[in-house]
Order: structure tokens, then C-alpha cells, then sequence
């Protein structure tokens, strides 16, 4: 399966992981709006950006470059939609790394929530329905995500979900390295 031909929804009890939609514009804008979540976002090596959308226009500005990534084969932007409220809640990201550190050829896992679901159960829920699949829809055999050390609810899912914290510095196109990140084999 290569997921920029044909990308993969996820569901699980509480939540649907699909590509995102335009009409999932005013839910994200809650998530990248909000100022609680911005410290676990991870930006790491995204030219400068780190996704706080404080208005609707940045918001489609934004959603416009995922299309655009994702069209490209760059990346691939998810909405995590909650279903009991039908509300996109936050954004899964997936792609593969190529690189020159220890990290070439891995998925990349990146999840952005709402402050109010950065919750160790949530975030378990997130991790566990993605991951397993990562191997089939990006061809790579691991897998990374950071958790910051403050992360203190995203440290023990990541854990629960299989991920150790990695020894190794993510190296940036600019060769700034940046620590936090846990792997899965």
C-alpha cells in the first residue's frame, strides 16, 4: 500500500483517523490555535514553522501546503476526529525520513492535539491504531515520535505503545540536532 495513492483511515473506539478535509478547517484552527498544545507539537526541521495558526486564513494557508505535501508524496496530514462529537481534534502526520543520521529511512510520526486530549489514555488510543500499520503504508520498519521530556501524559503511551527512548539526535537539514525522540521497531 503506498499511502499518497490510496491513504488509510484508522478507527478504533473513540476515534476516526482520516485525511484531512477542508471542511476540518474551524476544529484545526481550535487545535493550532491553542497556545496549551503548541509546546507538544513537534516542528523539528520544518523550516521555521511551528504550527501555531492563530487565524482562520494561516489555517487554510497551512492546510493548502499539507495538500500540496501530500500530492507531492512529501507527507501525509490526518484529522483525528473524536466520534462522538464529529470534531477533528487534532492531526496525525506520516511520512518516511530519508536522511544522514540514525534515522534514515524510518516513519515519522507526528501527532498534534487540542490540550484537553493531551491524555496519556487518548494519546494510547492515537499511537495504537497508527502505528501498527506504519510498516505497510510507508514501506520502512520504523518507526519515530518525539515526547518531549515535559510530555509527562505522551511519555507513558508512547511507552505503553511499544517505543523506547532513542539515543540518538534527529539531524536537521540545517544540522541542528534535536533531542526527544522515542523509536519502535
Amino acid at each position: 500500500m503506498n499511502i499518497y495513492e490510496s491513504c488509510p483511515e484508522f478507527e478504533g473506539e473513540n476515534f476516526l483517523i482520516r485525511l484531512f478535509r477542508k471542511e476540518d478547517c474551524d476544529d484545526l484552527l481550535k487545535v493550532y490555535s491553542d497556545k496549551n498544545a503548541l509546546p507538544f507539537f513537534n516542528s523539528d526541521n520544518c523550516d521555521g514553522d511551528n504550527f501555531y495558526y492563530a487565524t482562520k486564513q494561516r489555517m487554510e494557508e497551512a492546510m493548502n501546503f499539507w495538500e500540496y505535501s501530500y500530492k507531492n508524496g512529501w507527507f501525509a496530514r490526518l484529522s483525528i476526529v473524536e466520534k462522538s462529537s464529529q470534531c477533528a481534534v487534532g492531526t496525525v502526520e506520516l511520512c518516511k525520513r530519508v536522511s544522514d543520521d540514525a534515522f534514515n529511512n524510518m516513519g515519522i510520526l507526528r501527532v498534534d492535539v487540542r490540550s484537553d486530549f493531551e491524555k496519556q489514555d487518548v494519546l494510547y488510543e492515537i499511537f495504537s491504531l497508527v502505528v501498527p500499520k506504519t510498516d505497510e503504508v510507508l514501506g520502512c520498519d520504523s518507526v519515530i515520535t518525539k515526547a518531549p521530556l515535559y510530555a509527562v501524559e505522551r511519555i507513558p503511551a508512547v511507552q505503553k505503545a511499544g517505543f523506547s527512548k532513542s539515543e540518538h539526535l534527529l539531524v536537521a537539514k540545517n544540522g541542528y540536532a534535536y533531542d526527544g525522540y522515542w523509536e519502535k521497531k
